[in-house]
Parts: C-alpha cells; sequence; structure tokens
C-alpha cells in the first residue's frame, strides 16, 4: 500500500461493493477487495488501476467460512492504515423461517453478523488508537421493518442497525472522531435480487435505488456524522412513520405482506 486512504470493502464483486469500490478509488483511496468471486475482484482492480492508478490487493474470502473471516481481520490487522471499513457482503432468502433450508440461514448469520462483529472489532480498534477513520455497515430499510418471508434477514439487519448504535455511542462518549454509518437502502438495483430469484416487476419502479446513488448518500452521510443514512426521501418517510405505528398494526401488514406475495 501507498501513503493513500485504505479502504476494505467486503462483498466488492458486485453491487453496492463495487460501487463504493469506484467511488472510493475517484477520491483517492487504495483498495482492499473482499469477496468469493476472484475473478470479479481482479477485473474490478484492473478498471480502477486504469482509471484512477488504484493500488488494489484482491483478497478472496468466503465470509460464512470462520478461516476466511480469521484471515481478513488479520489482514486488517497488519495494515499500515485503514480509513475505510465497509461491510458491505450480504445476501437474501426467499421463503418462511420453518420452509427454508437450514443451512441458508446459518450462513446469513455468519455473514450478516459474526464476520461483521470480527472485522469491525480488527479495523476499529486501530481507528480508535488513530483517531481516525469510518466504518460504514450496509444495513438496510428491513432493518426497521417485520417480513412474514424474511425472517433472518430483517433480524440481521435489525442487529446491524443496532449493533452500529452502539458502537456510535461508545465512540461519541470517549470523544473519538472515528465515524460509524449504518447505510439502510430500500430496493437497489444490483445482483442482489437476480441471486434472490425476485421478479422485480412486481415492485413499481418508483421504488428502485441506484447504486450510485446509494453510496453518493452513504458517503455525503459521513459528512454529516449521522449514524443511520436512509437514501431516498420516501424510505426516510417510511422509516419515520414505522416508528410511530403500533406494534399490532405493523404485525396485520406484515401478515398480509406474507399472504400477498406467497412466500412459502
Amino acid at each position: 500500500m501507498s501513503d493513500k486512504p485504505v479502504a476494505i470493502i467486503t462483498g466488492a464483486s458486485a453491487g453496492i461493493g463495487a460501487t463504493f469500490a469506484r467511488h472510493l478509488a475517484a477520491r483517492g483511496c487504495d483498495l482492499v477487495l473482499v469477496a468469493r468471486r476472484e475473478d470479479r475482484l481482479q477485473a474490478l482492480a484492473t478498471e480502477l488501476l486504469t482509471a484512477h492508478g488504484t493500488h488494489c490487493e484482491v483478497l478472496p474470502a468466503d465470509l460464512a467460512a470462520d478461516a476466511d473471516v480469521g484471515r481478513v481481520a488479520a489482514r486488517i490487522s497488519v495494515l499500515p492504515r485503514v480509513d475505510y471499513l465497509i461491510n458491505n457482503a450480504g445476501f437474501g432468502t426467499k421463503g418462511k423461517y420453518f420452509h427454508a433450508d437450514l443451512a441458508g440461514q446459518v450462513t446469513m448469520h455468519r455473514v450478516h453478523v459474526l464476520a461483521i462483529v470480527q472485522l469491525t472489532h480488527a479495523a476499529l480498534k486501530r481507528m480508535v488508537e488513530n483517531d481516525s477513520g469510518a466504518i460504514i455497515n450496509v444495513a438496510s430499510v428491513a432493518g426497521f421493518t417485520l417480513s412474514a418471508g424474511g425472517t433472518s434477514y430483517s433480524a440481521t439487519k435489525h442487529w446491524l442497525n443496532v449493533f452500529t448504535e452502539g458502537l456510535y455511542l461508545e465512540l461519541r462518549s470517549s470523544g473519538s472522531r472515528v465515524k460509524v454509518q449504518a447505510l439502510c437502502p430500500g430496493f437497489t438495483y444490483s445482483e442482489f435480487h437476480d441471486v434472490q430469484q425476485v421478479d422485480r416487476s412486481v415492485i413499481p419502479k418508483s421504488w428502485w435505488l441506484s447504486a450510485d446513488f446509494v453510496v453518493e448518500e452513504s458517503l455525503k452521510g459521513l459528512e454529516r456524522r449521522g449514524v443511520f443514512v436512509i437514501p431516498g426521501l420516501r424510505y426516510r418517510w417510511i422509516v419515520r412513520f414505522l416508528s410511530l405505528v403500533p406494534r399490532p398494526l405493523i404485525y396485520w401488514g406484515a401478515i398480509r405482506s406474507g399472504r400477498r406475495m406467497r412466500r412459502d
């Protein structure tokens, strides 16, 4: 690595992760790109070297595997500097929990929770020592909602929101200048829904966000030091509305939605 700022990005092979890589490279960062698909990472690294002269370290890893998570955490701990950690890796599943494949549910908790615990600890320790840096945890509007058909996804994103908020309070109470953010987008154009085999046509086009817009809002949010960034006025109003709605009404809506979308 050079003396440029360094960003570690998980799930960097596509979607929001790759978009973060392009935006941070344009801002003059060197990158550590983490994902399972090494060929995608190498292609992105070549693109960014050509476009921006960015040094990219490609680090293939499956964040559902303890050994790979440990390897990434160890790399973070010995980097000359750590300026950004973007915890972006994640995926969704379809189907009610009691019908879903258990292995997929366990993997989701490993990637969305346990990997983030370990990588954040490795990066944050370095950042606090230097009193500088930022961690962006890519959560979801689903972290404020309930879903009859996405129990583990909503639960892990709820956890990520609370985890980020707790870190924010600890850092502020310690007088640290390190920033943390929970980025909570709604429907975003990426491979996420393709892998999940979701029919985009059932969701109105006006609800979809571009990955570029989501990342731009996230990076602007860092400057404001807000703990939550919810891209799009529509989604901000939804989250605000849900905070005021009685719990039984939220249950009713989730049950009705689960029946209508036939998520069995």
